[in-house]
């Protein structure tokens, strides 16, 4: 223990010196292996939070935007909606539900709003699909063959029905991902036929795997709910034939009496030319609606909208899971401040001598903020290696998908020096304040 070297060119602290008080904080700190141990360990559980917690966040966040991307940016979707308050008939009696998106509406929306570029129509008819002896539940797409592109939903083989085969109404179909494993466990699927009711289609292609998919009712039709699922499967076939082979009549039997519903679209994708231009079409899409049908009977869904709410949730979702994972960086940085103050009452004669020998109050500072910052840089490393291990063990064993940004282990990482050099310098001041004389009478 020396006090502080001169040099003849002033009091600048010098390289030799600082070496010196690093291999005697170090010293200092090996003293209470144990002590520092625990130390350290509070501040690596709240740096590894901080890195996991954004990284779930981030993840749970990325998968929701992605899926409401997949709609398009630039989309607008009408989904036909059965009016809650539809009057059923009596048990026995067949009554007729009439609702939904219609031609008209569409010649309307194309002729009236130039900013509209393409309408993608469909149909959704629930039905069994059989291949021999393979059968599944699933909703039946009429739709026409531009539908991938502009629903972003490709084909991963073979390739969607052509404009020929839309007009020529011939019975071809794409299978959704879904549906393959359960029609064609053992054997390719293109090239084959399924049958719905009693028409066959030849498989000409298989859609890629698509997390989203609008919910639908019991009957078939789109529901009320905005929400998104990933379980629904889907035979894709050209609109001519659905309407050839199932009409614009759906009958549904229950409690005794016949429901039949007359729907002329189920879905309607409108693209629009300008992204600046979404949201104002759509509120004049809405008002065009509302003043041609007097039911409820339209719903409205603009994925632009959705994509910015989801972002601002996630921006609000970040900085709580931030703050939460924060308030365990304060608990290590407390951690830091207790174990300096109760080092700097351990070596108050220590400190004596080395004032008794020249050092100044600043070297004193610079001593105990030293070992405060080789703590939390030690946590602070060992926090980030923890922090960026779990969000991959997370994805491992849960199958959640979780997002490191580049920044999050730095931040961390600073942060954790920062509270080391906060919470340590008190405990520093405290031990510069000392009296030199006092200190040396302490026992």
């Amino acid at each position: 223990m020396s006090g502080r070297p001169q040099e003849s060119g002033g009091n600048e602290l010098t390289f030799s010196f600082f070496i010196r008080t690093v291999r005697l904080g170090f010293r200092s700190l090996w003293v209470h292996k144990l002590r520092s141990a625990l130390t350290v360990l509070g501040l690596v559980f709240g740096v590894s939070s901080v890195i996991a917690m954004l990284a779930v966040g981030e993840g749970a966040s990325h998968e929701a935007q992605e899926q409401i991307r997949q709609q398009g940016s630039h989309n607008i979707i009408l989904k036909s909606v059965k009016p809650p308050d539809e009057e059923k008939g009596s048990q026995g009696q067949t009554y007729m539900v009439e609702y939904g998106i219609t031609e008209k509406d569409l010649q309307r929306i194309k002729n009236t709003i130039p900013t509209v570029e393409i309408l993608v129509p469909g149909r959704i008819i629930r039905k069994k699909v059989w291949n021999v002896g393979h059968r599944v539940d699933c909703d039946v797409v009429g739709t026409v063959p531009w539908y991938p592109e502009m629903r972003n939903h490709l084909v991963s083989s073979g390739r969607f029905f052509t404009d020929a085969e839309m007009e020529e109404r011939v019975n071809v179909c794409v299978l959704g991902a879904e549906v393959v494993a359960d029609l064609f466990p053992l054997e390719a699927a293109i090239g084959k036929s399924v049958r719905i009711m009693s028409d066959y289609y030849r498989v000409v292609g298989v859609m890629e795997p698509l997390g989203v998919r609008p919910k639908k009712t019991d009957s078939g039709t789109t529901a009320e709910d905005t929400g998104l699922q990933s379980d629904v499967k889907q035979v894709y076939i050209p609109l001519s034939a659905a309407r050839t082979h199932f009409g614009e009549v759906l009958v549904k039997e229950s409690s005794g009496s016949r429901e039949v519903e007359r729907v002329e679209y189920h879905e309607v994708t409108i693209k629009v030319a300008s992204l600046d231009q979404v949201v104002e079409t759509s509120l004049i899409i809405t008002d065009l609606i509302n003043l041609n049908h007097k039911k409820p009977d339209v719903e409205i869904v603009v994925p632009l909208n959705l994509l910015m709410a989801a972002q601002r949730t996630a921006q609000i979702f970040n900085i709580v899971l931030g703050a939460i994972a924060a308030i365990s960086l304060v608990v290590g940085g407390i951690g830091i401040m207790n174990i300096m103050l109760a080092s700097v009452t351990e070596r108050t004669r220590e400190i004596g001598i080395r004032r008794a020998l020249g050092a100044k109050q600043r070297d004193i500072v610079l001593q105990f903020l030293i070992e405060t910052v080789m703590l939390s840089g030690l946590g602070g490393i060992l926090g980030v290696m923890l922090g960026v291990s779990i969000p991959y063990l997370i994805t491992y064993v849960a199958n959640q998908a979780t997002i490191i940004q580049p920044w999050s282990p730095v931040v961390a990482f600073g942060i954790s020096g920062l509270i080391g050099i906060v919470f340590g310098l008190y405990p520093a001041m405290r031990a510069a304040d000392m009296d030199p004389v006092e200190a040396l009478r302490h026992e």
